[in-house]
């Protein structure tokens, strides 16, 4: 018997960070989405919005990112692309790829000043 397919394939991500508050900055400026600081968890952490409970989001925590460019990457919207894609220079990031176009939308590779990869997506 095959179980159902899950509504979301993903249902949280975290990103590792080495300065948690330089993150936190960096994140909210170029996605737009201020991360608020999780209360009372075990670890500090600071969420991405999200629209409900069901919405799929994540957090950056103080950990150990993979070695540049080398761990997954999360793909995160924005509402302008070529607008996020300043502010990840502005910021200390680098984008990483062109601007790549799909039927849903266009997206590019990016590194946060970890050297964690993650791309920028825009319908």
């Amino acid at each position: 018997m095959q179980s159902p397919l899950p509504e979301h394939a993903a249902v949280w991500f975290e990103i590792p960070v080495t300065d948690f508050s330089r993150a936190k900055s960096f994140y909210g400026v170029v996605t737009g989405n201020a991360l608020t600081d999780e209360e009372g968890a075990p670890n500090p952490m600071a969420n991405f919005a999200k629209a409900h409970d069901r919405s799929v989001a994540g957090h950056v925590y103080p950990g150990k990112p993979a070695p540049r460019g080398t761990g997954i990457t999360i793909h995160l919207v924005v509402p302008d692309l070529d607008a996020a894609l300043s502010r990840v220079w502005d910021n200390g990031g680098e984008v990483a790829s062109p601007v790549l176009s799909l039927p849903d939308g266009r997206f590019a590779y990016c590194l946060d000043p970890d050297g964690n990869s993650f791309g920028l997506f825009t319908r």
